[in-house]
């Protein structure tokens, strides 16, 4: 009997990554991509969309595929914000993601110490007392509130500021210019108006945090500024305005991805029945749903890259130049890799999913972002067992190529 290969899957039609239907859903159009190629180049995107948990792992582990991305990030800045933009994206310039080997590297190991999970698990008793606080404020029974306005924000910005050392009083400003920067990085900065409070809060938060290490020479606490100026590597191996510029992408990334993270997962159990139960009956569950939230519907869809030469992936010849999108929302969902990968299981096993990226590039606050996020799921869940969604339908998303959030999670508590 003569067998047949399968047919190739047909070539979906182009669709336009920010459209309001691909904000709501992307996941249907990115599987499509995937199974009839993992190496996609989009006219529509002027980009190679990179689907396959394979070869995204080939662009993560290769060098040739670079994460220098400012230049991108400074072209989309409307002309007439330009003036502002010059200091602002040299600050930009000293983030480790924006940043190839060897000076990825370099600028790394200043906070390797400071991020390993032995050190962040000195804050498990205050992240745990900081969850309950926030929740006996927020979460009173018979309340109707927004979760992520109520819980997923304030949490990791208490947990983060705590950690990096910043004053209660200076809170209000600190987490302003996050939600600004964030604008800006993210790409939901649109009008010019917008693109000026952005920059602008960038150049500010770098003040601020250039202030706060001098205020930490002086007065040292225990605290992570305090911690990495004691081991001695700013002066050394990198300067004070790496470590400053550096810091200013640890508070961007902090609260903005561990609070996406707390949503999605939250309204994740509570559209699965079967799995807010399993977790309710075995509390340490809470940490598989987190990772299979970062698996399936994380706070992260994609990254950008560009290639620094020309490169051959999986039989397409990437050039010199070419932007890169390395779609980890899709590769997380690779049948390939994961059985059964539309599935949320929070008994999952096996394969290594992408939500914090991988190699070099993972995610250095990986450690304590997960730590704050199982604490406020197991809480969340543990002990309100009557916590519903408010409003079932369909979530809204905010409009972001890189990011995956919802603008609010309506709840009774």
């Amino acid at each position: 009997m003569t067998t047949h290969a399968p047919a190739p899957a047909p070539a979906p039609t182009e669709r336009y990554l920010l459209s309001a239907d691909m904000i709501a859903d992307p996941y249907g159009h990115l599987d499509a991509l995937r199974d009839h190629a993992p190496v996609h180049w989009s006219p529509l995107h002027h980009a190679w969309l990179v689907t396959g948990y394979d070869q995204v792992m080939r662009c993560l582990r290769d060098p040739a595929v670079s994460a220098d991305r400012v230049r991108p990030l400074m072209d989309a800045v409307p002309q007439g914000a330009r003036e502002d933009a010059e200091r602002a994206f040299g600050i930009l310039s000293r983030w480790m993601v924006f940043n190839d080997p060897p000076r990825h590297r370099r600028l790394r190991q200043v906070f390797q110490e400071a991020f390993s999970a032995r050190a962040v698990a000195r804050y498990r008793a205050f992240t745990e007392k900081a969850t309950r606080a926030v929740l006996a404020r927020k979460a009173t029974p018979g309340r109707t509130g927004d979760l992520l306005a109520d819980v997923a924000k304030p949490l990791p910005a208490l947990v983060f500021a705590r950690w990096l050392g910043i004053p209660p009083t200076d809170g209000p400003s600190f987490w302003y210019w996050n939600t600004r920067v964030a604008d800006l990085v993210l790409g939901t900065a649109q009008e010019e108006s917008e693109y000026r409070a952005s920059l602008q809060a960038l150049v500010s938060l770098d003040d601020y945090l250039g202030a706060l290490v001098a205020r930490r020479r002086a007065e040292p606490g225990d605290d992570l500024i305090s911690q990495v100026l004691r081991e001695g590597r700013v002066g050394d191996s990198v300067t004070e305005e790496e470590f400053v510029g550096m810091l200013t992408q640890m508070a961007f990334a902090g609260g903005e991805t561990t609070s996406n993270l707390i949503a999605n997962t939250v309204l994740a159990l509570h559209t699965r029945p079967d799995q807010l139960a399993a977790v309710r009956a075995e509390p340490e569950l809470a940490q598989g749903a987190v990772e299979e939230t970062l698996r399936l519907d994380g706070p992260s869809k994609m990254s950008i890259r560009t290639a620094a030469r020309d490169l051959d992936l999986d039989g397409r010849t990437l050039r010199a130049g070419d932007r890169v999108f390395l779609v980890t929302a899709a590769a997380n969902r690779d049948p390939a890799r994961f059985p059964d990968p539309g599935r949320f299981d929070v008994r999952r096993s096996g394969a290594t999913h992408l939500g914090f990226g991988f190699g070099a590039h993972f995610c250095i606050g990986a450690a304590l972002a997960r730590l704050v996020a199982v604490a406020a799921v197991r809480t969340l869940v543990c002990d309100h067992p009557g916590l519903t969604l408010a409003d079932p339908g369909r979530p809204a998303w905010q409009p972001s190529l890189l990011n995956r959030g919802l603008t609010a999670l309506p709840v009774h508590y």
